[in-house]
């Protein structure tokens, strides 16, 4: 069975910076596009970034195009987002999914907090 741990959410300043880290394991984490997507207060749970299986590919969501950054280590089996010039609205839960074109296939991690407030 496969698992995905994220970490490095935390508490910011606006325009301060932050990377998650996911760690995949139980799966062949290189033979699999990845996303990263959040999930703030009162609101549905939204794609931030997308990254495909040799990252040679990224999406973005229009909101965060410019300050955030999807890249992946399949050596070390870890999806990263760097995010930058944080602004309030970046507060959420970030998860990162395995997507699968069977959703009973799909994983999610258990999310990390990312506030932003000063």
């Amino acid at each position: 069975q496969g698992q995905l741990v994220e970490s490095g959410g935390g508490v910011v300043h606006p325009g301060g910076s932050l990377r998650l880290s996911c760690l995949a394991s139980g799966f062949s984490f290189s033979d699999f596009h990845m996303n990263w997507y959040r999930q703030a207060p009162g609101k549905e749970r939204e794609l931030v970034a997308a990254i495909t299986r040799d990252g040679g590919s990224t999406n973005y969501a229009d909101s965060v195009k410019g300050r955030f950054t999807i890249s992946r280590d399949n050596a070390k089996n870890t999806l990263y987002l760097q995010m930058n010039n944080l602004k309030p609205e970046d507060t959420a839960v970030y998860y990162c999914k395995r997507p699968h074109m069977d959703a009973r296939l799909e994983y999610w991690g258990q999310g990390t907090q990312v506030t932003v407030s000063s």
